[in-house]
C-alpha cells in the first residue's frame, strides 16, 4: 500500500469526528480572529516581545533566551528594523518568529484598510531588507487598536497576533512588581506580552530571566503562540 494511501486511510477517522490534522492548520490561511493562546495546551505560555530591535536590550534577551532553549515572537517595529538589520538577522537565525508591528507605532484604529495596508507592506519590506527569506506569519496592532487591522493582516498573509496577559512593562514599576505580575497573571496556554524596545527594558530582561527557572520548576512549558485564530 502506498504511503499516500496509508495516510489517508489514517485520516478518515480524524475528519469524521471534525478534527483537523496538524499539517492543514499549519497550510490554512490566516483568519482575522486574533490569537491570544500558544499553540500547545495545558501548562504552556508564549512568550511575545513588542518594539524591538533594540540594540542595548535584544542582544540581552537573546542570549538568555538562547541559554535556556526558549523561542519566542518578536514583533517588530519597522522603522527599528531598518536602523538595526543586523538585530533582525540574529533573531531569525537564532529561530525566533518575526511579527510585523507596523512601521512607526501609529495607532490603526481609524485608519483605512487601503492606508494599513500600506503601512504593514512597508513594515514587511523594512524587515525583508534585513532578512529577503524572511517568513513573517503575524501581525500586532500598536496599542491593541485593531480597527479593521485584522482583515487587511489576514488577507495579507499575516495571522493577528494578540495576547492573554500583559504585564505593563512600557512604563517600568521595578523588576519585582514585574515577576509578581507575570507569575500571578499568567494562565495555562497565555500569550504573554513584554517589551525588548520602545525604551529602557532592562527590567523587562531581568524578570524574565528571573521567572524561567521559576515557571519551569512548576511544570509550565514554553511554546509559540497558536498558528490560527
Amino acid at each position: 500500500m502506498s504511503a499516500a494511501r496509508t495516510l489517508g486511510l489514517l485520516l478518515v477517522p480524524l475528519l469524521a469526528l471534525g478534527a483537523t490534522p496538524a499539517y492543514a492548520d499549519r497550510h490554512a490561511p490566516p483568519t482575522s480572529t486574533i490569537v491570544d493562546s500558544a499553540r500547545e495546551g495545558g501548562l504552556s505560555v508564549a512568550l511575545t516581545f513588542d518594539d524591538g530591535p533594540d540594540p542595548q536590550n535584544t542582544p540581552k534577551l537573546l542570549q538568555l533566551l538562547r541559554r535556556n532553549h526558549i523561542r519566542a515572537v518578536f514583533c517588530l517595529w519597522g522603522e527599528h528594523a531598518r536602523q538595526y538589520p543586523a538585530l533582525v538577522r540574529q533573531i531569525v537565525s537564532e529561530g525566533h518568529v518575526l511579527c510585523n508591528h507596523s512601521l512607526n507605532h501609529d495607532d490603526l484604529s481609524t485608519w483605512t484598510p487601503e492606508a494599513i495596508r500600506a503601512d504593514l507592506q512597508a513594515t514587511n519590506a523594512a524587515i525583508r531588507a534585513a532578512v529577503p527569506w524572511a517568513r513573517i506569519p503575524y501581525f500586532r496592532a500598536p496599542y491593541g487598536a485593531w480597527g479593521s487591522s485584522p482583515e487587511v493582516a489576514a488577507a495579507m498573509g499575516m495571522q493577528p497576533l494578540g495576547w492573554r496577559l500583559a504585564i505593563g512593562d512600557w512604563d517600568p514599576p521595578g523588576t519585582d512588581v514585574l515577576v509578581d505580575r507575570i507569575l500571578t497573571g499568567v494562565t495555562p496556554g497565555a500569550v504573554v506580552l513584554l517589551h525588548d524596545g520602545g525604551g529602557d527594558r532592562v527590567q523587562t530582561v531581568d524578570a524574565v530571566a528571573a521567572v524561567i527557572p521559576r515557571l519551569r520548576s512548576d511544570g509550565w512549558r514554553f511554546a509559540l503562540p497558536a498558528r490560527r485564530g
